[in-house]
């Protein structure tokens, strides 16, 4: 299968998902994270916190006023430090 091949079924698949044609696909929302709520548990300061998660302090306040959600893999870090504070900790020492 060439490069144009996997495009198109990869896209063709996509639209089945949206369409709810094909249930098997793999899907995993998080819970916007309050950041300024999490960040005030911990009891850290914003820039604390872009250098934990590896993320600018812009970043961080823009979270906070709602101007940008966290997605991905930072939507998903602040998930699990929401559950388990300590894993918090952890970012920190790296």
């Amino acid at each position: 299968m060439n490069f144009f091949d996997e495009l198109k079924a990869s896209l063709e698949e996509a639209v089945d998902i949206k369409n709810g044609l094909n249930t098997n696909a793999i899907r995993k929302r998080y819970e916007l994270a309050d950041v300024k709520e999490l960040r005030q548990q911990l009891n850290v300061s914003q820039s604390e916190l872009a250098i934990a998660l590896g993320t600018s302090l812009d970043t961080i306040k823009s979270w906070e006023s709602g101007r940008r959600n966290p997605t991905g893999l930072a939507a998903k870090v602040l998930a699990t430090i929401k559950s388990n504070p300590n894993f918090y900790k952890e970012l920190q020492s790296h």
